[in-house]
């Protein structure tokens, strides 16, 4: 009797590929196979994010020869409106998204505080909210009023749709139509830089910013709130007041390229990065 040969049953949801690179099991179709990552990636928004990005693409970059990291600044509102309409792969935001933006994917990579600087040379060593306020709306005016030298206070002020604007003028209480500002800024490199260039001049920005630039011989220094060192040990401990998540964003839930590129910058893999930026790592 002959023997009959035997057909290898193929199993019910199996795909057969031939030749076809975009054909994967089902069971795979989430993810890229990490091994295989390559393509652009564009991440726009927040100043404060951005640096700590472009240094976190870069060695994702050295991983994955394949793939490129763009990464454009604009603040934090261009970052949520660039990931809502496609114009970025990934949205950068120093802040944690509103009520309204909860259509979208938040993904925390680190935590920063927000603090007050001025010039190093400036004798006034700490300032109370209301001190802080009364400067800010031009009740003072004069640095001798809070027991500083007599000399005009310069106000820098951040522009609309940055959000450290918005969470200083939410701890504050305040309006942006209250403020009084004798300059308006950008990044917070440009207030650092407006603050060092000038002895007069207050203004507020990323303390891990702030640190960095301090640690590079850039004459400012950052002042306490309600008592609380501005450091980023302090930010860290959760005893200063004034503090938020820095955020990649997306429209849905990330896949592919994007997704690989989020989990590596949540992993610890890059939070010597994050330390060396004077920012606080997020353990998931």
């Amino acid at each position: 009797m002959k023997k009959l040969k035997t057909l290898a049953l193929i199993p019910i949801g199996f795909t057969i590929c031939l030749g076809l690179s975009s054909c994967t099991q089902p069971s795979k179709t989430a993810t890229q196979p990490t091994n295989k990552l390559q393509g652009k990636l564009v991440l726009t928004g927040s100043s404060t994010v951005a640096p700590l990005v472009a240094e976190i693409g870069k060695r994702f970059e050295s991983e994955y020869p394949d793939v490129r990291v763009d990464v454009q600044t604009g603040g934090s509102s261009r970052g949520i409106a660039d990931a809502r309409t496609a114009v970025a792969n990934i949205g950068m935001a120093s802040r944690s998204l509103k009520e309204e933006e909860k259509d979208l994917q938040a993904f925390s990579i680190a935590r920063d505080g927000i603090g007050i600087i001025l010039h190093k040379e400036n004798s006034v060593k700490s300032l109370s909210n209301q001190q802080v306020i009364d400067i800010y709306t031009g009740k003072i005016n004069n640095w001798q009023q809070v027991s500083g030298k007599n000399a005009p206070i310069t106000v820098v002020n951040k522009a609309e749709g940055r959000s450290t604007l918005e969470l200083f003028l939410g701890y504050f209480k305040l309006k942006n139509s209250d403020i009084k500002a004798s300059v308006v800024i950008g990044d917070n490199q440009q207030g650092i830089k407006t603050v060092a260039g000038n002895p007069n001049a207050i203004g507020y920005v990323s303390i891990g910013t702030a640190e960095f630039s301090i640690n590079n011989s850039v004459p400012i220094k950052l002042l306490p709130l309600n008592g609380v060192a501005a450091t980023t040990e302090n930010v860290q401990n959760g005893t200063f007041p004034l503090s938020r998540p820095l955020n990649l964003v997306t429209k849905i839930q990330p896949q592919g390229l994007d997704r690989a590129f989020i989990e590596f910058a949540q992993s610890p893999q890059v939070h010597d990065i994050v330390k060396k930026q004077d920012f606080v790592p997020i353990s998931k």
